[in-house]
């Protein structure tokens, strides 16, 4: 394929997001309120053109305020150009635009992309998720985890609640780090398990909880230690909302109550916290591997809609 006349550039502004949506993808509803909230902004995100016409694009997320890429979460190429150019033309698009949008010397953000749940069964789905994951492990991307995005819907029944624990709320985040360090022994979280190689499992808990869970703006009332009856902690739950849906945020059980099914009850009274407030539906996630977390929400009745490929460099 011939790639005279090729441009690659950041967009000017929300007056091109037309010409950025011309690819398909599930967050293209959301980069125009993205934009203004300040999760993206312009020379975040870069399109190769040939004219008028987009033939590979890329964007970075990041949360309100930081001042760096958080993730790379949107990367696309128009999947009708004849091989081998279209993943040329991918590849050319990130090499430039990493140089350009990253901090020199700083870090590459995670890649982060949506699929359908039987992506590998559909072989136009399933050549597309590979041509994007070639183009960048072309960079020096490899994969790292790939995980299950899961929803409960308004008129899926909970479980009442049972006897065998008893909730009550966070007393405060020294409370709440201490059992977050106590759960990652034995987690099967491909993201906690990276860290308890660089880190202490309580600086792991710290920058979990100083980086995600203390920026949640819903109430903190919400998050629940679940309790034996005689007070001592079994696990917790965080049900939240983020910028865009609710959310079970963080579930776990303490290593010596795993296996009793604590799960259940956790998970359910999380799920009846957001329900009680009329939410359109409950969102969660957990790693394709881990199979008891799975197993948990499968039996709550979240379905999976979609999977998530987490990609990384070195």
């Amino acid at each position: 394929m011939e790639l005279k006349n090729l441009a690659v550039r950041p967009i000017t502004g929300r007056e091109e997001l037309r010409l950025f949506n011309q690819l398909p993808y599930v967050l293209n509803g959301e980069l125009a309120d993205d934009l203004a909230q300040g999760r993206r902004r312009p020379e975040w995100m870069w399109a190769a053109l040939q004219g008028d016409r987009l033939l590979a694009r890329a964007a970075w997320w990041s949360r309100p305020g930081d001042d760096t890429p958080f993730l790379l979460d949107v990367l696309d190429i128009d999947d009708n150009l004849p091989d081998p150019g279209r993943l040329t033309i991918g590849v050319r698009l990130l090499h430039t635009a990493m140089a350009a949008a990253l901090p020199a010397g700083s870090p590459r953000p995670d890649y982060s992309r949506f699929i359908p749940p039987d992506w590998r069964e559909n072989g136009l789905t399933r050549r597309a998720v590979q041509d994007r994951m070639t183009i960048l492990e072309r960079t020096g991307a490899r994969l790292f985890v790939e995980r299950l995005r899961l929803e409960w819907r308004p008129g899926t029944p909970i479980p009442p609640p049972g006897r065998r624990l008893v909730f009550r709320p966070v007393q405060d985040a020294g409370e709440l780090l201490t059992l977050m360090t106590v759960v990652l022994e034995g987690t099967l979280d491909a993201h906690s398990r990276d860290e308890l190689t660089r880190m202490s499992a309580r600086e792991a808990a710290v920058r979990h909880y100083e980086g995600e869970l203390a920026r949640y703006t819903s109430p903190k009332d919400w998050w629940q230690i679940a309790t034996l009856p005689a007070g001592k902690p079994a696990g917790f739950v965080i049900p939240a909302r983020n910028d865009y849906n609710p959310i079970i945020a963080y579930l776990a059980v303490l290593p010596e109550h795993r296996g009793n099914g604590y799960i259940n009850d956790i998970l359910a009274e999380g799920t009846r916290i957001l329900a009680r407030h009329e939410v359109p539906r409950i969102r969660a996630s957990t790693d394709l591997d881990n199979t008891p977390m799975a197993n948990a929400f499968r039996r709550a009745g979240y379905v999976n809609f979609e999977r998530e490929i987490k990609m990384t460099w070195s």
